[in-house]
């Protein structure tokens, strides 16, 4: 079955740009220059990735991934024309994956598309290792991905998922942020990187933990995060 990915952009000559490059890796593409049909197209089919323009008219891209993130996982690219900080920290808030920067290299945008893929489509590919962490009410699975608080479901997103994973994996060590950036999105972490701090707040959120004293995720000031034994 033909990945489905979903481009907004009301300018035509990008849309055209990211539908005729990933067209190209055989990715089977539904173009949007008006974010009304895009929201309405989502509701009654299913894609497996979303690029959004932040800057749309009517919704803008920040509203779109947050309607997204209410109903789906599925990975959330930010199109943008310029990045600042406190745009990228609210976008990672809502739930969007990653960042691409206009003007991008088509190459490069080909390449973000297909990591953020892999992570999703591993995230929803059983694990050959049975994989089962249960204490204190928190179920996690790794063999189905499903993640459970107190009985009731919890809804991650795949990076969420590994975040949450790879801190219970390691319950009663502090994990730095460099260490979780790097075992979860597998890149060099730079210190003005504040993805980490962004997604351990909405992963708290989705929890329901008070953000000073959690009862889960402990923050280590200075150092990183912590799930006790």
């Amino acid at each position: 079955m033909q990945t489905k990915i979903l481009v907004l952009d009301d300018e035509k000559e990008i849309a055209d740009l990211v539908t005729l490059y990933l067209r190209n890796e055989g990715y089977e593409i539904y173009e949007f220059y008006d974010s009304e049909d895009a929201v309405a197209f989502m509701e009654h089919n299913t894609i497996d990735l979303a690029l959004l323009d932040i800057m749309m008219p009517k919704i803008n891209g920040f509203e779109i991934c947050k309607m997204i993130r209410e109903k789906y996982t599925f990975p959330v690219i930010m199109l943008t024309a310029k990045i600042e900080d406190m745009d990228k920290i609210q976008g990672l808030s809502l739930g969007a994956d990653d960042y691409i920067t206009k003007p991008f290299n088509p190459l490069e945008m080909v390449a973000r598309v297909k990591a953020q893929l892999r992570r999703y489509t591993k995230y929803n590919q059983p694990n050959d290792n049975v994989n089962i962490i249960d204490f204190k009410g928190l179920i996690i699975d790794n063999d189905s991905h499903r993640v459970s608080l107190y009985d009731q479901p919890l809804m991650l997103t795949p990076i969420e998922f590994n975040i949450l994973w790879y801190l219970c994996k390691n319950r009663g060590k502090v994990v730095t942020s460099e260490e979780l950036f790097e075992a979860v999105w597998k890149e060099k972490y730079f210190d003005s990187n504040n993805t980490v701090m962004v997604h351990i707040r909405r992963l708290r959120e989705k929890m329901h933990e008070p953000p000073r004293n959690p009862k889960f995720i402990k923050t280590v000031w200075g150092v990183g995060y912590q799930i006790e034994e």
